[in-house]
C-alpha cells in the first residue's frame, strides 16, 4: 500500500522530466504515476512513503516490505537508455552496487536495498583519498561484456559531437573551437584503440557512490556503457558539478587526480587525460543539447585539463 501523506507531484519534477522527455509523453506518464506506485506496492507488498525531497530525473521514494526491511522504490521514464541501467544492476549482483531486490524493466521500476548510512564520496574531504575510494569501486563493478546484451557504446555517445556540429552548420555555437577540435580528435584516437571493454557504470561520480554497511562504498544509479575501463574515469574528473568550476586551482586538482587514478588503476595518464576532455566537451555539448543553461563548468573542467601536462 502507499502510506503517509496524499500522493503529490512536485512542481520542480514535473517541469525537469517535461523539459527532458517531451511535454506530452511526460505529462502522460506523470498522470499515470501513481497507479503505477500503487500497483507496485500491491504486487511487491510494500509500504511506500512520500518521496525524497531532491528527485531528479526518477521518483524514488522509501518503502518496507512486508518482512519489516526498508528499500527504495524506483519508477523512471519508460525510455529505452535508462531501462539498461536495470541489465547493469541485474549483471552487478550487488557487487560494488546497490543490490537489486525486484524490477520490471517495462516500467523502469526498480526496488533496492537500502544503502546506510549513505553518505555520498562528497563527504570525504581528502580529494585523493575520495578519487581512491572511486578506483576501488571501479574495479568492483566492472563486467565483461555479455554476448548478449542492450548496453550503447560509448562510440555511440561520441557521436553527440557530430549534432553539434550540424545544428551550428559545422560550428561549435557557445563551446569553444578549440576544445571540441581538440575533443573530436581525441575521441578518433581513443575510440579505435581501447583496451579490452568491459560493462562501466557510465556515470560514477561523487553523488553515485555511497557509504554502507555490507561493504565500505557502493555505486547506485549506473548507465551501463560497453567501453574500456579508462573511459569510467571522465565523469568523476569533472565532478562535483557545479561546485568544481569554483576551484581555485583547478588545473592542479585535476593533474592530480589524474595522478592518482592513473596510478591505482594501471592506466597510462594521457589516456585518461585525453577521455576527460573529450567527455567534458561531449558533457557540456549535452547541456547544450538539453536547454540546461549557458554556464558550463564541464568546459572549465576540460580548459583545465587541457591546459595541464
Amino acid at each position: 500500500m502507499v502510506g503517509g501523506s496524499p500522493f503529490q507531484i512536485p512542481e520542480q519534477f514535473a517541469a525537469r522530466m517535461r523539459g527532458v522527455f517531451g511535454a506530452e509523453p511526460a505529462t502522460a506518464w506523470l498522470a499515470s504515476l501513481p497507479d503505477i506506485i500503487e500497483q507496485l506496492a500491491n504486487e511487491w507488498l510494500l509500504d511506500v512513503q512520500p518521496p525524497i525531497a531532491n528527485l531528479s530525473y526518477t521518483w524514488v521514494a522509501p518503502a518496507t516490505r512486508e518482512d519489516g526491511t526498508r528499500a527504495m522504490l524506483k519508477v523512471g521514464f519508460p525510455d529505452p537508455e535508462l531501462q539498461v541501467s536495470i541489465d547493469m544492476l541485474r549483471l552487478c549482483d550487488g557487487r560494488g552496487m546497490v543490490r537489486l531486490l525486484e524490477s520490471k524493466r517495462e516500467q523502469v521500476a526498480t526496488l533496492l536495498e537500502l544503502i546506510e548510512p549513505g553518505a555520498t564520496l562528497r563527504t570525504v574531504e581528502d580529494d585523493d583519498e575520495a578519487m581512491a575510494i572511486a578506483a576501488d569501486v571501479m574495479r568492483q563493478i566492472w563486467r565483461p561484456v555479455p554476448a548478449s546484451h542492450t548496453y550503447p557504446h560509448v562510440a555511440d555517445w561520441a557521436g553527440g559531437l557530430a549534432r553539434l556540429r550540424e545544428r551550428f552548420d559545422g560550428g561549435t555555437g557557445p563551446l569553444p573551437k578549440t576544445l571540441v577540435e581538440q575533443a573530436e580528435t581525441y575521441f578518433a584516437e581513443l575510440l579505435p584503440s581501447m583496451a579490452e571493454p568491459v560493462v562501466l557504470h557510465a556515470d560514477l561520480h561523487h553523488e553515485n557512490i555511497l557509504s554502507a554497511t555490507r561493504a565500505p562504498w557502493l555505486a547506485i544509479d549506473p548507465h551501463g556503457a560497453i567501453g574500456e575501463p579508462a573511459y569510467e574515469t571522465g565523469a568523476l574528473l569533472r565532478n562535483p558539478i557545479p561546485e568544481i568550476a569554483s576551484e581555485p586551482n583547478l588545473a592542479r586538482l585535476l593533474s592530480r587526480r589524474v595522478d592518482v587514478l592513473s596510478e591505482r588503476l594501471g592506466f597510462d595518464r594521457q589516456r585518461v587525460r585525453a577521455w576527460a576532455i573529450a567527455q567534458s566537451v561531449l558533457s557540456a555539448w549535452w547541456d547544450v543539447e538539453g536547454e540546461t543553461g549557458q554556464d558550463f563548468p564541464a568546459i572549465a573542467c576540460a580548459e583545465a585539463l587541457a591546459a595541464g601536462t
